[in-house]
C-alpha cells in the first residue's frame, strides 16, 4: 500500500492562521458591543432626563408648585420654590425628583438662546434664610431651568455627550414644558 504525499488533515500554520481570523472577529464583535453599550447609558440618561422633567411639570400643574432644575457637569437636581420664604431648596420628600449623577464619561452642555451655558461642577448652596437681610450682597440662588404651575417652562438645549468619542444625544424643551429627543440629522 502506497502512501499518499498529501495526506487528510490541517497542518499547524492552518490551524494557527484560522486562530488568529477567528479570534480577530471575535475582538472586533466585542469592541462593538462596548460601543453600542456605551451608546445605550446616552439614550438611557437623555430619557430618564425627559421623564423627570415630565413628572415635575405634572406635578408643578396639579399641584400649583414651581419647580427648577440646577444643572452640572456630570449631574442635576430639581429644586422647588418656597413661596413664603421666597428661596429655592430641594424637593422635600421626593425620592423621584433627587439629585441625579451621570455614569463615569458622560457629560451635560447646556444651551439658552443658543448660548452655551457654563456648568459647575457640584451643585451650588441654597441661601439660608435665617441669615438672609436687606444688606445681602451674595448672589442668590437660581436653577438654570424653571417649570411653572402654568405648564411654561424654560426653552433649553440639553447635550448627554460622552467626551472620549464625542457622541452625543440632544434633548430640546421648548417654552410649553414639551421635551423631545432630537436626532443629530436634525441639529
Amino acid at each position: 500500500m502506497r502512501k499518499s504525499r498529501f495526506a487528510a488533515g490541517f497542518t499547524l500554520i492552518e490551524i494557527l492562521v484560522v486562530i488568529v481570523i477567528v479570534g480577530t472577529i471575535l475582538s472586533i464583535a466585542m469592541l462593538s458591543f462596548g460601543i453600542i453599550g456605551n451608546d445605550r447609558d446616552l439614550q438611557t440618561e437623555a430619557r430618564r432626563f425627559l421623564s423627570l422633567v415630565e413628572v415635575a411639570r405634572d406635578e408643578a400643574s396639579m399641584q400649583g408648585r414651581e419647580f427648577g432644575i440646577e444643572l452640572m457637569t456630570a449631574g442635576y437636581r430639581f429644586v422647588e420654590y418656597d413661596a413664603l420664604t421666597g428661596l429655592w431648596a430641594d424637593v422635600p420628600g421626593d425620592d423621584t425628583l433627587r439629585l441625579r449623577s451621570m455614569p463615569e464619561d458622560v457629560e451635560l452642555e447646556l444651551y439658552l438662546e443658543d448660548k452655551r451655558i457654563v456648568l459647575d461642577d457640584d451643585p451650588a448652596e441654597f441661601e439660608d434664610p435665617d441669615k438672609r437681610t436687606s444688606m445681602t450682597t451674595t448672589k442668590a440662588y437660581a436653577p438654570h431651568l424653571l417649570i411653572y404651575s402654568s405648564g411654561d417652562a424654560t426653552p433649553f438645549e440639553l447635550h448627554v455627550w460622552r467626551s472620549f468619542d464625542d457622541e452625543r444625544v440632544i434633548l430640546r424643551g421648548n417654552v410649553f414644558g414639551e421635551v423631545e429627543l432630537v436626532s443629530r440629522d436634525e441639529e
